[in-house]
């Protein structure tokens, strides 16, 4: 289980107002065959604010993954501008952590070591990282496994490690791609409560693509549903359920209300 965040301090904060995240009129197209292209996402606005949780849902195929990757930087759209933190976002960026549905653990890594590989790619101080890396794995309940192997570890024990090591370098936006998706539902529910009130103890902006909608809903603040290909914002659904959300949340009229709004906008059954 992951432990309240004693000793690691949020990131510090940018200038008042300031959004995390500010897409105006984002658009992204693949090349096809024959040199015709695929529509994949967009036009887009988003604006995410300094220490949201926001989620995004919708069917297969509709670009979630494609947004995210905008967001990260890893890719460029056709057309709009994209903003991150008041900067244009046109590269990923430090500030940025991503954890992915596979944990991608390098296998003759120990534990530590896979946390510890941020550490190195952006020469941080080798001393304070190893301390924070500690500390992280003593968040999440992996102190004992430091010096496992991966392989020693269970699916849901190594995506915490893939999250520690996405926070290693204190990032100020932390990218969620279906990181729980490959897990069992037992699983699955027991880390997204752990990620809900680690993400409260150290204030980050998190911003979640997924399939499930109770994942999504126990999670954000926001709910973004995205239509099919080309994938837009159909609709942004307020998440108006109390913090600290508990293993019981599921079980409220309101989140049972909410879920069911949701899959009527994504499954088109609206009056």
């Amino acid at each position: 289980m992951m432990a309240a965040a004693g000793g690691l301090a949020a990131a510090p904060p940018p200038a008042a107002g300031v959004a995390a995240i500010d897409l105006r009129g984002v658009s992204k197209h693949y090349p096809a065959a024959a040199g015709t292209s695929v529509h994949a996402l967009g036009p887009i606005d988003l604006h995410i604010p300094t220490g949201s949780f926001v989620a995004v849902v919708g069917p297969s195929g509709c670009g979630k993954s494609t947004l995210l990757r905008l967001v990260a930087g890893l890719e460029m759209p056709d057309g709009g501008t994209m903003m991150r933190y008041g900067t244009p976002l046109d590269a990923p960026s430090h500030e940025v952590g991503i954890v992915f549905q596979e944990h991608v653990l390098f296998p003759w890594n120990t534990v530590l070591e896979n946390v510890l590989l941020p550490a190195d790619v952006l020469a941080l101080p080798r001393a304070a990282a190893r301390e924070r890396a500690l500390r992280l794995l003593e968040m999440t309940g992996l102190a004992a496994f430091a010096n496992h192997r991966p392989q020693m570890l269970s699916g849901g024990m190594r995506q915490r490690a893939a999250l520690c090591r996405a926070l290693l370098a204190d990032p100020r936006l932390l990218l969620l791609d279906e990181p729980f998706g490959a897990l069992d539902a037992l699983t699955r529910e027991e880390l997204s409560l752990e990620l809900s009130g680690l993400w409260q103890d150290l204030g980050r902006t998190a911003f979640l693509i997924t399939h499930d909608i109770e994942e999504a809903i126990l999670l954000s603040d926001r709910v973004l549903v995205m239509s099919p290909r080309p994938g837009r914002i159909r609709a942004d659904i307020a998440i108006d359920l109390p913090r600290p959300r508990n293993a019981d949340t599921p079980r409220l009229p309101r989140f049972q209300a909410l879920k069911q709004e949701i899959r009527d906008i994504i499954f088109d059954r609206r009056a």
